[in-house]
């Protein structure tokens, strides 16, 4: 089974070196490649193909916010997880409107990191400690809309056509519980409590798409 691969993008070295040693143990994850400011990042990105990038989102020249724009802007495939040392940074708002899939504290112990790989590498969206509140109370709807991918944006309409996850997952071709990632962060991304809240929200905004054929 192909390993998630990751790459680092942090101006302390320590910090990425860290970050790498407690990946390293991981039998599905693989450490490809590390830069150390955000103006390297779209080489790093064309010279390694990373699936999750864990950025840093205080650099010296570019910062993690424009470095996550950048990348979501060429290469729409990878995922950003950014990382900061700060528990009321807010520039997360920031970095979740350029692009990013999650947030995470520095302090993370590693199968937390790990975990936070995963769940994003699966189209999860992730929010450290103390970021849930700022994140639901300050994007608008037009915010989080934007923040859908493709994918979450089928899935949506999916459940606003009253589709299971099962029926959802033969649908598009995923497997269920790929299904339930997405579901999850269609959630995180839009505010809502459940699938029913999606569901009405789906039809509400015109994102609901007709069900399938028998």
């Amino acid at each position: 089974m192909p390993r998630i691969r990751v790459a680092l993008v942090d101006d302390y070295v320590l910090v990425r070196k860290g970050m790498a040693a407690m990946l390293a143990g991981m039998p599905d994850i693989e450490v490809v490649g590390e830069a150390a400011d955000g103006d390297e990042v779209m080489d790093l990105v064309e010279r390694v193909h990373p699936d999750v990038l864990l950025m840093d989102l205080r650099m010296p020249r570019v910062d993690g916010i424009e470095a996550t724009r950048l990348v979501r802007a060429r290469r729409n495939g990878v995922k950003v997880l950014v990382l900061t040392a700060y528990p009321d940074d807010h520039r997360v708002l920031d970095a979740v409107r350029a692009g990013a899939s999650g947030y995470l504290l520095k302090d993370v112990e590693d199968v937390e990191l790990a975990e936070a790989v995963r769940s994003v590498h699966a189209g999860g969206m992730l929010v450290g400690p103390g970021a849930a509140e700022e994140l639901s109370g300050g994007l608008a709807r037009g915010d989080r809309e934007r923040a859908l991918t493709d994918r979450e944006r089928d899935i949506l309409g999916a459940l606003g056509a009253g589709m299971s996850n099962r029926d959802i997952a033969n649908h598009l071709g995923l497997s269920e519980k790929t299904v339930k990632n997405h579901v999850s962060a269609v959630l995180s991304k839009l505010d809502l409590v459940d699938r029913t809240q999606a569901a009405l929200y789906a039809v509400r905004h015109g994102f609901a798409a007709p069900s399938p054929a028998p």
